[in-house]
């Protein structure tokens, strides 16, 4: 159990981070109830699979509130977990989906520019890519479904291993690092957490022969 706590913890403190330095234009602190970690009664994420647009998938989750933490350029942050009877962690899903509608901040460089938070973001050529990390060992299949990957874009095949499952510290410091550099290295003293593991090594011996993400 005290997994758990520590995982509803770190989104609760990422949260309020992000809020405190006002890089969160809205938030749903998360809820807790036998075993699921979740957003403000949200459960379904079944559209992000869904042959659809990407601007609908995003669309949906901001009209439903289904969000952690809705960034300043639109970016939505899920995060969610789920943890069996014993407190071990059964599966979870966390996800970021880059806002579609960039164009008031790139048509208007001149203006954010001046604001160095948004400068990640005001550039003609950036395509917004949506990424998200799953673990689900009870489905998982070497290589072809690895228990804990990635996925970049919305590929259906797309699924690169990664060592460790990871926490919600390590999610957001990926996140804050590579796709709001410019905000991560201004408040970096606020923006430190701890990126320690709590979780054992699930990765096959066959996907290391692949490329993979190592969780130390």
């Amino acid at each position: 159990m005290k997994t758990k706590i520590q995982i509803l913890n770190q989104i609760r403190n990422v949260t309020q981070k992000l809020v405190a330095l006002s890089l969160s234009s809205e938030q749903n602190f998360p809820s807790e109830k036998d075993g699921f970690i979740y957003i403000s009664e949200q459960y379904a994420l079944s559209i992000a699979l869904k042959n659809i647009p990407y601007k609908d998938i995003y669309d949906k989750y901001a009209e439903d509130g289904n969000y952690n933490i809705k960034m300043i350029d639109g970016g939505l942050i899920q995060m969610m977990y789920t943890f069996d009877n014993q407190g071990n962690l059964f599966k979870y899903r966390l996800g970021f989906f880059p806002s579609p509608y960039l164009e008031e901040f790139q048509n208007n460089s001149e203006i954010y520019e001046e604001d160095e938070i948004y400068a990640d973001i005001i550039s003609k050529n950036i395509v917004p890519t949506p990424i998200r990390f799953d673990y689900d060992p009870a489905n998982a299949e070497p290589i072809e479904h690895p228990a804990s990957h990635v996925t970049i874009g919305q590929y259906k095949n797309c699924r690169i291993p990664i060592s460790h499952p990871i926490t919600p510290n390590i999610f957001m410091d990926f996140i804050l690092r590579n796709f709001y550099n410019t905000a991560s290295r201004k408040f970096s003293t606020e923006l430190s957490f701890d990126v320690q593991s709590l979780f054992d090594e699930c990765i096959e011996a066959s996907e290391r022969k692949i490329l993979y993400f190592n969780i130390l």
